[in-house]
């Protein structure tokens, strides 16, 4: 299978838009060789601030120049993005009404060797309380682009979360996305995973094939947008299957399974639900392969869970 860089669609797309918009800014926290951005740097200068690893100073400037008229994209991993930068963010571009785009990279298990400190299993968590934010997290690189896009075009603050890693390219340049839009891969008759994020939603589909070979259609939904979610898709799919299941690289909690549980139960969905991601723990070091499996997001995981939730639909 194709595979593409989600951060080369990222700093293509930030590159495109710069060329044609002079208020385009780039802001980095001494991460430019894990983003990418160092050839923008090159080539706009006097657009491209690295603010060293400080990264709450890096969200106020970015929240200054967004005062002053300027788009900027600033960008660190999603652990400091959220956790260490979290108020800033807040207050300074939320509160205030003002128009950054933050980047975090290397959600969840796909921070790989850099541990347990480097791992956020609750930055969808943090960033789903703040009122008005948008949280999308592309799939491949084609989606990045697409919502990079729409970032730069839509006034408002939004975080983006991706992998830095190659990833399956699951669309093509002809494929369309917005916010508040998710896309259906297959729809089932059993059962349908609700997924985000490439790692989700290509273990959600390699566990879709594992069920099909027992006779079990499941349908696979990538959700790509968190805040707003697409609860019209989700509902539409969901009442077409006896059983729904959540799939995230994230804490099941305040994350995509809650805001699936809240779409689903304030909308009379009669059916058995669960929950696919990080139970309770803190991250660790390993290969993105082990990591998966040791957390229970790999698609055996996936198929274990939708023969549970099917056998218990036809229990007496």
């Amino acid at each position: 299978m194709e595979t593409k860089e989600i951060r080369a669609a990222y700093v293509d797309t930030v590159f495109e838009l710069a060329a044609k918009n002079s208020n385009i800014v780039v802001l980095e926290a001494d991460l430019m060789s894990c983003t990418n951005t160092g050839n923008f740097k090159k080539a706009y200068p006097d657009r491209f601030y690295n603010m060293g690893i400080a990264e709450a100073n890096m969200i106020g400037v970015a929240a200054g120049l967004s005062a002053v008229g300027k788009i900027p994209f600033a960008a660190t991993f999603a652990c400091f993005a959220t956790r260490r930068a979290y108020d800033q963010f807040f207050i300074s571009a939320n509160y205030a009404k003002l128009n950054v785009k933050l980047i975090g990279t290397d959600p969840g298990v796909t921070a790989a060797f850099n541990g347990g400190t480097h791992m956020p299993f609750e930055d969808l968590a943090l960033m789903r309380a703040i009122p008005h934010l948008t949280i999308v997290e592309p799939s491949d690189a084609f989606s990045a682009a697409a919502l990079v896009k729409e970032a730069a075009e839509v006034y408002g603050c939004v975080y983006i979360r991706f992998p830095r890693k190659p990833v399956p390219v699951l669309y093509t340049a002809n494929d369309t996305f917005r916010f508040g839009k998710a896309k259906v891969f297959k729809s089932g008759k059993d059962i349908c995973f609700v997924a985000l994020g490439s790692l989700m939603v290509n273990e959600s589909l390699k566990a879709r094939e594992i069920l099909a070979g027992e006779g079990i259609d499941a349908g696979v939904i990538d959700v790509l947008s968190l805040k707003p979610i697409d609860a019209e898709t989700i509902l539409a799919e969901a009442n077409k299957v006896k059983a729904v299941i959540s799939a995230e690289n994230h804490q099941i909690n305040n994350g995509l399974g809650s805001a699936v549980a809240e779409v689903l139960s304030e909308n009379g969905f009669k059916g058995k639900f669960g929950r696919i991601g990080i139970r309770d723990e803190f991250g660790e070091v390993g290969t993105q392969d082990y990591l998966t499996k040791r957390f229970g997001l790999d698609a055996e995981s996936l198929a274990k869970k939708a023969r549970e939730l099917l056998k218990s639909t036809t229990s007496p």
